[in-house]
C-alpha cells in the first residue's frame, strides 16, 4: 500500500501515512502477543478486526500467526488470550439502524447483543469480499481482508443507549458470551463516553497528539523548516505572527 510515486513529477499518495498507522497498529499487537500474561487476558484492538491494506495474502498469514500465538499462551500457561475490536461506527450498524428501531432490536432495559450474519453484512458493503469470511469462502477463494466475526452490542442498560458493532476473533466466537461479558464489565465504567470500553478511551488520551505534545512537535517542524530556510528564515517568524483565519474575527 506504500509505493513510491510512478512518475518524479508526480507527489506521493497522501493515503500512506493511514496505511503505516494501520501497519504499525496490527505489528503492536503481534508484538504484544510475546508477552507473558499473569491471568486470562482480553487485548481489545481500536477499530474491527479487518484491514484492505495488506497485499496478496499476508493479512491471512498474520491472522494465522496471531492464532499460533494465542494457542501457545494455552499450551504454556493455561492462559486464555482473547481478541476483539470496537469501532465507533459500521456501514452495517448505518445501514440497518432504522430497520432495528423499528423491530425493537437492542433496545432492552439490559445489556444485549447481537451476532450479524455474514449474508447481512455483505449486502452493507459495495465489495462483498470486504465482509466475507472463511464461512463464505469459495473453493479456491482467499480471504484477504476480515479477521473477526461482527457482532452488535448494548453495553447499557438503557433502551436508547448506543449500540456498537464489535468483531471477535474469528476462531473465538463461540466464546462470545466469555468476551463481550468481559468488555461490559469495562464499558459499565467509561467515561467520558458512557457504555464504551474504558481501555480504549484511555489508550486513546495516551496516544492522541494534542495540547502540550503537539506543541513541542510543532516547535520541531518549525526548526526544521528554520533551518531549511537559512537566512530567509526571518519569513518563518513572520508567518507565525500572521492570523491565519482573519474571518473568524466576524463573529
Amino acid at each position: 500500500m506504500i509505493r513510491p510515486p510512478k512518475q518524479s513529477d508526480q507527489p506521493i499518495s497522501s493515503q500512506w501515512v493511514r496505511a503505516y498507522r494501520d501497519l504499525v497498529e496490527w505489528a503492536t499487537l503481534f508484538s504484544i502477543l510475546k508477552k507473558d500474561f499473569g491471568t486470562d487476558t482480553l487485548i481489545i484492538r481500536d477499530g474491527l478486526l479487518r484491514s484492505l491494506i495488506f497485499a496478496h495474502d499476508f493479512f491471512p498469514k498474520l491472522l494465522g500467526k496471531i492464532q499460533e500465538r494465542i494457542e501457545a499462551h494455552w499450551m504454556r500457561s493455561k492462559r486464555h488470550i482473547y481478541l476483539a475490536g470496537v469501532a465507533k461506527h459500521s456501514q452495517v450498524l448505518t445501514r440497518y439502524r432504522l430497520a432495528m428501531a423499528l423491530e425493537g432490536v437492542l433496545q432492552a432495559d439490559y445489556p444485549a447483543y447481537v451476532e450479524v450474519p455474514r449474508e447481512v453484512e455483505e449486502k452493507a458493503y459495495k465489495e462483498s469480499e470486504h465482509a466475507r469470511g472463511e464461512d463464505r469462502l469459495s473453493a479456491g477463494e482467499i480471504n484477504r481482508y476480515v479477521g473477526g466475526k461482527m457482532f452488535l452490542v448494548k453495553f447499557g442498560c438503557h433502551q436508547l443507549d448506543p449500540v456498537w458493532p464489535v468483531d471477535i476473533f474469528t476462531p473465538q466466537r463461540e466464546n462470545a458470551d466469555t468476551v463481550l461479558g468481559s468488555m461490559l464489565a469495562d464499558a459499565v465504567n467509561g467515561f467520558p463516553v458512557p457504555c464504551y470500553p474504558l481501555c480504549l478511551q484511555k489508550a486513546h488520551d495516551h496516544a492522541a497528539l494534542v495540547d502540550f505534545d503537539f506543541n513541542i512537535l510543532q516547535d520541531h517542524i518549525y526548526d526544521g523548516v528554520r533551518d531549511a530556510l537559512g537566512h530567509q528564515s526571518n519569513a518563518l517568524d513572520v508567518f507565525r505572527l500572521g492570523d491565519a483565519d482573519p474571518a473568524r474575527l466576524r463573529y
